[in-house]
Formats: structure tokens, sequence, C-alpha cells
């Protein structure tokens, strides 16, 4: 039987959030975890109490090409990336991971001949022009994600926060209230497309979000962000 949604990223932060309520929805999930993560034993426990069936393929190209045309997913969502302070830890940065493993994901979808709509998780601000390499990166993926010939959906969220994170973050969730309390006033005074833009949203929204857009014919081939991902 076909998947309804294949999701790459799905131990991450959002990730984890999305294969619940796509599962707890009834949709047809398959969760992807890496298999030499030293915690394959607990997240396939875990997703699969909900309902999701795990999957751990290599992230080797043709290997998943050929998980992506076993499973025919109806949407891939890409959901993938790393952080700073882990790529000084791993040697994992933005191009090998945010970029290359989602440039794998990308081709084996379009390999695998099955067209799934590929739902991405880019960012507000995203450019392959911009100053950010986390930001460059995610507009050089919008870009030949486009290209591709698959249908898709960008998700542009502004600042992603909540209070279960693997690592703690308490400057970023009081840099975010910071943030969330200015834009209030911007939209107070008539500036209110930007601050729809930039206010954070929660994992667990956005994850809602996720699980709606990603099958909304509404949304194909187009992006979402600001309300679009609190609605």
């Amino acid at each position: 039987m076909s998947a309804d949604a294949f999701v790459a990223g799905a131990t991450g932060f959002t990730g984890r959030e999305l294969v619940r309520l796509l599962a707890e929805s009834g949709r047809r999930v398959v969760a992807h975890v890496r298999p030499d993560s030293p915690r394959l034993g607990e997240w396939r426990a875990r997703f699969e109490a909900m309902g999701a069936t795990v999957d751990a393929t290599p992230w080797d190209e043709v290997r998943m090409t050929e998980t992506l045309r076993a499973h025919a997913p109806a949407v891939v969502h890409a959901l993938l990336g790393t952080t700073r302070a882990r790529g000084r830890e791993t040697g994992d940065d933005y191009e090998s991971v945010d970029y290359g493993l989602t440039a794998l994901l990308l081709r084996a979808a379009v390999a695998s001949g099955v067209r799934p709509r590929f739902v991405y998780l880019s960012s507000v601000g995203a450019s392959p022009r911009s100053k950010s390499a986390y930001l460059r990166v995610r507009g050089r993926l919008e870009r030949e994600i486009r290209e591709s010939g698959l249908p898709f959906t960008f998700a542009r969220p502004s600042v992603i926060t909540g209070p279960d994170r693997d690592d703690s973050r308490p400057g970023e969730r009081v840099g975010a209230a910071l943030a969330d309390a200015g834009l209030t006033v911007l939209r107070g005074l008539g500036a209110r497309r930007t601050a729809s833009r930039y206010r954070s949203t929660t994992n667990v929204t956005l994850a809602g979000a996720l699980c709606r857009i990603g099958f909304d014919p509404g949304f194909e081939n187009r992006s979402a962000e600001g309300d679009d991902l609190r609605g």
C-alpha cells in the first residue's frame, strides 16, 4: 500500500511532531531515521507506537531512490538540518546536511518516478545571494526544487520555538519573545504583513501547518509563510 507521507528529518524538533500529527490524522506515514542513529531503537518504538512505519535507509542515492519507489509516498517532507554548534562538534555543516542530504533526497524523489509533492522546510529570507550561509543553502535548494519538475511546497517560518528541544536554547526563546513583542507593536501601526512574516512559530504549530498544507491543492507550487503557518 502506498504511503501518504515520507518524513525525512523525522527525529528533529519539528519532524517528530509532524510524524505524530500525520499518524493521528489517519495518514499512512513513513518516518525516516538514519541507520547509524544511537537512538534508532528508541525512535523505532516511539514512532511505531504512534502508528507510523519506521524506515532506516542509509543516505545513499540509489538506495533512497529504491525506498521512495517502494513506499510511493504522495508527499515527501524534507525537514533536514543541523546547527552551527553541532557542526563544530561533528563536522556536519549546512553544506553537508542541510544542502547535501536534502539535494540527495530530491534527486531520489525525481528518480523514483513516483512524482511526490516535495514539501521543503525552508526559512523566511531564503536566498542564494544571502550573506547568511543558512539562508543561502535554503535559497539554492528552493531553486533546485523548482527546477526539478516535481510539485512542491515551501514552508518559510521565522524563528521556530518550543520547550522540548534536545538542546536547551533559553536565549533563543527570550529573543523570540522580545522580537514578537516588537512585531505586535508594528502590527498595531499597520505593518501587518511584516509582523505576520517574522513572528515566531512553535514546532507544534508548524508541524500542524505542514500536515495541512502538504496535501492542500491550494499550496501546490507555492510558498507558505507567516499566518499560512499558524492558521
